[in-house]
């Protein structure tokens, strides 16, 4: 029985509903890192960094390989930094949204004083 894809897109945005995942997935964008350079500009314990490299491996988001002594990580597609970044579009244009709306309740509030 197959998965309606609805659910399985309920589960990819689930899969990336962790704060870390969203930041390791942001500073992928800009291009392969070493795991401690990612925990460099996270400021996670190691274990939980890891664990959230883990989840993100297994769902086939980013890539890894090893160098040397160093396991390097990357998105495994560029769709997943437009995603990243039409995410940020989203934001800002409901955080603008919200502020016209804060700034009218004000005018109002000030007008009926």
């Amino acid at each position: 029985m197959s998965v309606p894809l609805y659910q399985a897109k309920a589960e990819f945005f689930r899969m990336l509903g962790h704060p870390v995942r969203i930041r390791v997935l942001e500073l992928l964008r800009d291009g392969p890192m070493p795991v401690r350079d990612l925990l460099a500009a996270i400021e996670v314990e190691p274990p939980s960094l890891s664990q959230q490299l883990a989840l993100l491996r297994r769902s086939g988001i980013v890539t890894s390989r090893r160098e040397g002594s160093s396991v390097v990580y990357a998105l495994a597609s560029k769709d997943v930094a437009d995603l990243m970044q039409a995410a940020r579009r989203i934001l800002t244009e409901m955080l603008t949204w919200q502020n016209e709306l804060l700034a009218e309740l004000r005018e109002t509030e000030v007008a009926a004083s």
